[in-house]
């Protein structure tokens, strides 16, 4: 399943903080700006929410400003639907391969880095490859029962808000 893992401040000194974000195994890096309340991937033309699903690689992301809200799907969890909040410099979300997700950023942007781990046999077009829910029945299904979502990363404040 999925993981929120915590990082290593080694260092502080007045107004500026260090930290060892390393992920010991990563062997590629994507850094990812959303300008403004951005989704990726877009959705569909007919409204669709589109997902990403990477069958080589695991993703290891740490948003460095702003905040992302990720919604993760996976048949082979006990719970196949979660949200999870990642705040700027909380925790590093861990997603496995074959984990169908897609992101919200803040109203301001974000940016996040992606410590990915890679197979060799990965490829950017296989890995980058967009999946409309409105094209896969067990998802649309899914995202269209009654089924709620496990929540994590939210404070439990913004949870009563929403």
């Amino acid at each position: 399943m999925f993981e929120l893992l915590q990082f290593q401040k080694f260092r502080d000194t007045p107004s500026v903080q260090f930290f060892d974000i390393t992920v010991p195994s990563s062997n590629a890096r994507d850094l990812v700006c959303h300008a403004g309340p951005a989704v990726s991937p877009n959705n569909a033309k007919d409204t669709s929410w589109q997902f990403y699903l990477h069958p080589r690689q695991e993703d290891n992301l740490l948003a460095l400003s702003g905040g992302r809200t990720f919604h993760l799907v996976n048949f082979e969890w006990d719970h196949p639907l979660h949200v999870v909040r990642l705040d700027a410099n909380r925790h590093i979300l861990r997603i496995p391969p074959g984990t169908f997700h897609r992101s919200e950023s803040d109203r301001n942007g974000s940016l996040v880095i992606n410590q990915a781990v890679r197979t060799k046999t990965a490829k950017v077009e296989s890995e980058f490859r967009v999946y409309n829910s409105g094209e896969i029945p067990k998802l649309k299904q899914l995202l269209n029962s009654k089924v709620q979502p496990q929540y994590h990363g939210f404070e439990v404040e913004y949870l009563r808000a929403a």
